[in-house]
């Protein structure tokens, strides 16, 4: 059984990723749990003494959320797989990071599934604080779904890599299972520097040669350039559906959220972008 977080805020963006969820897992036998996070306007005394349901008070923000929930798997019912979808709502009052991080670690949770309105410009932001938040803290896998992506079957995922990730610490167990679920094949995407590999990049280069011996895939380098561009040229090139990166130290990807400027460029706003977590 796959086990996937749905988080909601009840908005069409969040439908929508969910929407895109139970297409990619139609065939699937999965356990999906919608989840809300809430804070009251003002942080009431009965929540700093203990739960209401303790104090025998009325907590009518849970209260409505689990209302909302219970409405949301009524209207995504349909969409689902009645003989393989089951759900589970989950309401809490956390933020929404820490109770993914929770819930994940609680249900042994395969990955999450959450959407993004995504960046339109070059002026734009490209996630959401709490997409954000929940990719930094998140020890499984998050998949991000644009609001404006037309649900296509991730048939070709495209992974950029330096070769400096230790790919046994960096779920990639997960990606090709992933790639499994629609057959997909994995363009492994790699910017070449003027130096070369070195002695580490090399072995790298070789566990995951091995990995990928039973898995469709080919390898690209490219000259050394800049990431985005590389991407953004790849992409006009070659049909890709999904992206998947590694959330590592000193990675692209952590610069990404760090750096106020890279933030705003509209990179992964045209498909699903996944982040595999890293252990360290």
């Amino acid at each position: 059984m796959i086990k996937v977080v749905l988080p909601t805020d009840f908005s069409e963006n969040a439908f929508h990723a969910i929407a895109y969820a139970l297409k990619l897992l139609q065939d699937h036998t999965c356990r999906f749990y919608l989840v809300h996070t809430y804070t009251p306007p003002i942080y009431r005394v009965d929540y700093t003494l203990g739960s209401p349901g303790q104090l025998g008070l009325p907590d009518v923000q849970r209260n409505s959320a689990e209302e909302a929930l219970e409405d949301t798997i009524k209207t995504i019912k349909p969409l689902s797989n009645p003989a393989k979808h089951t759900f589970v709502s989950h309401a809490a009052f956390n933020t929404l990071a820490e109770e993914m991080d929770s819930i994940s670690h609680k249900e042994g949770v395969d990955f999450i599934v959450m959407g993004t309105q995504g960046a339109t410009g070059a002026m734009e932001i490209l996630f959401g604080s709490n997409t954000v938040q929940v990719i930094q803290k998140s020890a499984v896998p998050v998949l991000v779904i644009p609001n404006d992506f037309e649900y296509e079957p991730p048939r070709n995922i495209l992974f950029p890599t330096d070769y400096e990730v230790d790919y046994q610490k960096a779920h990639l167990d997960f990606l090709l299972k992933f790639s499994k679920l629609e057959h997909s094949k994995l363009h492994i995407l790699h910017i070449s520097s003027p130096e070369g590999l070195d002695e580490g990049q090399v072995n790298q280069k070789v566990r995951l040669e091995g990995k990928l011996l039973e898995h469709n895939h080919e390898f690209y380098d490219l000259p050394d350039q800049e990431l985005i561009p590389a991407i953004n040229a790849f992409q006009e090139k070659h049909p890709v559906e999904l992206l998947v990166m590694v959330k590592n130290k000193h990675s692209f990807l952590e610069r990404l959220f760090l750096d106020p400027v890279i933030k705003k460029i509209g990179l992964y706003s045209k498909v699903p972008f996944m982040v595999l977590p890293y252990t360290n």
